[in-house]
């Protein structure tokens, strides 16, 4: 009889110490996964707005509306390279002021900095998933200006810690919100992780 108490007594040492082990272990799972996760979407949404600088640079202000029109200007633009001789901001330059334009194609830029336009939409450790795009021109201040914005919820590339549960290790993690970066009211770039 004493055998088997202690046999239970230590079962139950033992399913205590795991539940320690593992109360301790998930917050830091959770976060290390988090940072990970995030960071790599963060990169790529950088990689998407300065792809859209671009885009704007090209079509003369506007954004890409979808990643296919984004991919096709990309690959198939020019960026305008304006070489100026002469200074026209002095008042003592007597020569004549020209410009020199001259076509780059964006596809060599593109290519320089290791950029791959097909996976650009997809979401990293979205098993498929894709960034939701939106572009448009707005009234702002009595200006037509135009706006895009990029993003996907937190909960499309979580997986298994996209659950609100995890929020008690975290007060600001809501698997619900949307990390992007632009804006459909204003102009504006920034991405809500730059706050």
């Amino acid at each position: 009889m004493r055998l088997l108490i202690n046999l239970v007594l230590l079962a139950l040492v033992v399913v205590m110490a795991y539940l320690l082990v593992n109360s301790i272990n998930e917050p830091i799972r959770f976060k290390a996964e988090k940072d990970k996760r995030q960071n790599a979407v963060v990169d790529r949404l950088l990689t998407i707005r300065k792809m859209q600088e671009f885009y704007r640079d090209i079509t003369d202000g506007s954004f890409a509306p979808s990643f296919d029109t984004l991919r096709h200007v990309l690959e198939n633009g020019q960026f305008r390279n304006i070489r100026v001789v002469g200074d026209p901001d002095d008042p003592n330059f007597t020569g004549e002021i020209t410009y020199d334009t001259t076509y780059i194609p964006a596809r060599d830029t593109i290519q320089a900095l290791g950029i791959n336009l097909d996976s650009l939409e997809y979401v990293p450790y979205g098993n498929g998933a894709t960034f939701d795009i939106m572009a448009d021109t707005l009234t702002y201040q009595s200006t037509l200006v135009n706006v895009v914005q990029v993003g996907v919820p937190i909960k499309d590339f979580m997986g298994p810690f996209a659950d609100p549960r995890y929020a008690k290790y975290d007060d600001s993690y809501n698997p619900n919100a949307t990390i992007k970066f632009g804006d459909m009211t204003k102009p504006n770039l920034a991405g809500n992780w730059e706050r």
